[in-house]
Order: C-alpha cells, then structure tokens, then sequence
C-alpha cells in the first residue's frame, strides 16, 4: 500500500482549483465489488455493533486508499428514516401525504432524531478508523427532490402540483426544514471528518428536468441554499450529486452557490462538455459514462480517458471517476481498467 492519500487534492478540486493531483472520485463503490476485488468479507459488518462497523470502516476506506483515492465516499440517508417512506424507490406503495391533513398531521419532528439514531454511530465508527491522510466526502445523503418522492412518489407529486400547488410548495418547505435541521447537527458533530459536503438529488433524466424549470427555481432551490450556506458557515464546499439533462437550471444552481458538480452521461453531454460550460465556475467531477466502464475493452478504455482528461486538464478544478456510480452489474475487471488508467495518467506505476 504506497499511496499516501492527500484529501486536500479533492478539496481543492470541489473548490475548483486544480490539484498537484487531480483526484479519483466515485459517487459510490457497490459493497460486493469492494469485497470482490479485495477478497475480503466484511459488508455484513456495518449492521453490526460499535467494534463491528469500525472493522467494517477498516476495509472500507482500505480499500478506498488501496486504489488511489485521496477520500472515502460515505452518506447515510435521510430517506430511510422518513415515516411511510419507500416510493423513491418502490412502486404502488400508497403515498404518506396526499391532502392537506396529511400533511399537517404526518411525523415531521420524528425524522431528526430517528436519522441520528440509525446513522450516529456509523459516522462515529469512521472518524475513529480514517486514515492518516484521509477524509469523507458525503454526509447527509438525499437531496430535497428525492426525500419528497421518498414519501409521495414521483407520479403523485406530479398530480399533486397540479391539483394543489400550495401544498405542493409546503411538502418542500418543511422537507427543507427539515433537511437543514439535520444539516445543521451533523456538521457540528462530524462535520470535521468531512472535507466536502455533498448529497445527491437528480433533477433529470435523459432529455429534460424532471419537475418544470420554474418549479424547481421556486420549490427546489431555496432549500438548497440554505443547506449550502450552513456547509458554506463551516468553511466547506459543497459538491451536487444531480443525473439527468439540467441544463435549464445549471446557471440557477450555480448561482445558489454550489462548489462542485458530479453526474454525466454521454448520451446528455459527455464530461468535456460541462468542464467547457462550466469549469470557469465550478469543479466538475465524473468523467467516464457508467455505461462505458461496462462495455469498452481496456484499449478502447484507454483512448476514451486519455481524451478526457486531457480536455479537462487545465480547466478547473476536476475530479476522475464513473459518471454516476460503481453499481453491482459493473464488471470488476471494467472498473479495475478504468482505475488502473487514470492512476497512470496521473504518473502512478501500478
């Protein structure tokens, strides 16, 4: 193990200064390619008790340095915890709020402490076992979009907009209140162990934004701000997980004061793309479409990273990684390849 991780080089990307190192960074690893490649079991652990999740972190962020990254990925979300949640998710599940009294009488003091009760000791467990070298990335996972569709659904958010506007707009409200509630404890608690914040939240799919632009500007968007502006107040930046095509809403995003942005997909626009629109603004983060890691063989791999990395270079602060995520039907030897080539790119001897 001769890496020596330097989370500084990833915080300085976020903060879009380009790093002595420019940093690999995934949104997150599939826990049975971890245990795959390391020929180690130890997933089952983190639902164990205190001395169990800190193994459990052991092999986690060993893992993490053992290939070449500066920072372990970890969030535990909000969603889990939410009173009749399950629809983000799931499917023909009734939706916990769906009139005005459902609203006013659903459980909303419950979700702080229930969030910290299942996810304190988690947090507690990795700060006790990070690396020399080494921080987190992550936090509160669950954007304000993904908690509502969490309780109501996509499908009956959609009808609840155009049925009852206002109420819509309260959901959000209160799931901003509510998120920022949580925001605020855990950055007093754990906010050292961390050295960007993020969380995750996709506003599109392929061609559009999922709620009209304009929503998202009046529903959406003030929530997040003052979640950034507390990560802002502990001297952080703050990273936007978002997939989807938002175009329509990157400048208004950007303005709210986000660092960094993660997510893209070559069929929307490949990563040069949005180092050129926005690098001279923010740090950009992914890279390489999920969807190529499954698919191209190391050679093909190979031209397609050097490329980009070589139009990325010099335009910001940018980190390396999967365009989205490293999920279980992403072939070990696909994400080896790509880890291996930009470990090379960067200098390394692997």
């Amino acid at each position: 193990m001769n890496f020596t991780p330097d989370y500084t080089n990833l915080e300085k990307a976020a903060r879009n200064i380009e790093a002595p190192r420019f940093p690999l960074y995934e949104h997150l690893i599939n826990h049975g390619i971890m245990e795959t490649i390391s020929g180690k079991q130890f997933c089952g652990l983190i639902g164990g008790n205190f001395e169990d999740k800190k193994e459990f972190f052991r092999h986690y962020t060993a893992f993490y340095r053992e290939y070449g990254y500066d920072t372990v990925s970890f969030e535990c979300c909000i969603g889990g915890v939410m009173p009749g949640g399950g629809l983000l998710q799931g499917h023909g599940m009734p939706p916990a709020i769906e009139t005005r009294d459902d609203f006013n009488k659903y459980p909303w003091n419950e979700i702080e402490p229930a969030y910290f009760a299942m996810a304190s000791e988690q947090f507690k467990a990795l700060g006790e076992v990070m690396p020399e070298g080494m921080k987190a990335v992550g936090g509160v996972g669950n954007g304000i979009f993904e908690c509502a569709q969490e309780i109501i659904g996509y499908e009956n958010l959609c009808y609840m907009l155009a049925d009852d506007e206002e109420l819509f707009a309260d959901v959000f409200r209160k799931i901003g209140e509510t998120n920022l509630s949580i925001w605020k404890r855990f950055l007093q608690e754990f906010g050292d162990m961390y050295c960007v914040c993020r969380f995750g939240d996709d506003l599109g799919y392929r061609t559009s934004t999922m709620l009209p632009p304009d929503i998202i500007r009046k529903c959406v968007l003030p929530a997040y701000q003052n979640i950034i502006n507390e990560v802002h107040a502990h001297e952080k930046p703050f990273l936007l997980h978002s997939c989807g095509c938002i175009f329509d809403v990157m400048e208004d995003i950007i303005a709210i004061g986000i660092d960094a942005k993660h997510s893209n997909e070559d069929a929307i626009a490949p990563f040069p793309v949005w180092v050129e629109k926005y690098g001279d603004r923010i740090g950009n983060f992914g890279g390489i479409d999920t969807d190529c890691v499954c698919r191209l063989s190391e050679p093909e791999m190979q031209e397609y990273i050097h490329e980009v990395v070589a139009k990325s270079t010099g335009r910001g602060g940018f980190a390396f990684g999967s365009g989205n995520s490293i999920p279980d039907y992403v072939p070990v030897e696909g994400f080896l390849n790509m880890n291996r080539i930009v470990r090379e790119c960067r200098g390394e001897k692997i």
